[in-house]
């Protein structure tokens, strides 16, 4: 069972305008998120708010998700991953860390980073796109309590670098691991078919 942690808390400064509720197709990009995620092979889904947490809330309510608002989400996204690991199911043996705005991570691609999970006694997965790392990842549960002492904007960052022998990489086709939309040119040029500007993360 692998329980998927959406943090989609921000503010989205970047942006100048809650990107989570923008345009995407006939969606929204959360919404977007959330189906993935849906349409895969996770158990559950825990989203996370904070930032304009009412009106992301109602664009929602019909999505069978989990929802928690994390009061002091401006102090990063750390408190997002431990406001959402406190609604994960008892029966989780894995948590996959998910982000809002990225909603090109197809389901396909969700599926084969738990099943290379699954298959391998590894306890860290991250897709891997044309050898760079991207999200969502996934955690062994083993590694929870590791995540509720998260703090301030480092995300699970640390806990990657501190266990490089329990890393699997999952080299996948999905370039969307890597699209992250927080700029207006960015949105932009993503709907219009055009990655040549992307924002890549760094894992």
């Amino acid at each position: 069972m692998v329980s998927a942690i959406l943090l989609a808390a921000g503010e989205s400064k970047r942006m100048g305008k809650p990107k989570q509720l923008m345009p995407l197709g006939n969606s929204t990009i959360v919404e977007q998120t959330i189906d993935n995620l849906l349409n895969s092979k996770v158990s559950e889904v825990i989203l996370v708010l904070g930032y304009r947490a009412k009106e992301l809330m109602k664009r929602v309510a019909t999505k069978p998700v989990k929802i928690v608002v994390n009061p002091i989400y401006h102090q990063g996204m750390g408190t997002s991953i431990v406001a959402g690991l406190n609604l994960v199911d008892s029966r989780a043996q894995a948590v996959m860390l998910a982000l809002g705005d990225q909603p090109f991570v197809d389901s396909q691609t969700i599926n084969r980073l738990i099943e290379e999970f699954d298959n391998h006694d590894k306890g860290i997965a991250i897709p891997v796109y044309q050898g760079r790392r991207g999200h969502p990842i996934i955690f062994s549960i083993k590694y929870k309590a590791q995540l509720s002492g998260l703090k301030g904007d480092i995300g699970g960052r640390d806990i990657i670098k501190e266990h490089p022998e329990d890393i699997h990489e999952v080299a996948v086709s999905c370039e969307g691991i890597q699209i992250d939309i927080d700029t207006i040119s960015n949105y932009s040029l993503q709907e219009g078919g055009n990655n040549s500007d992307t924002q890549f993360l760094d894992t």
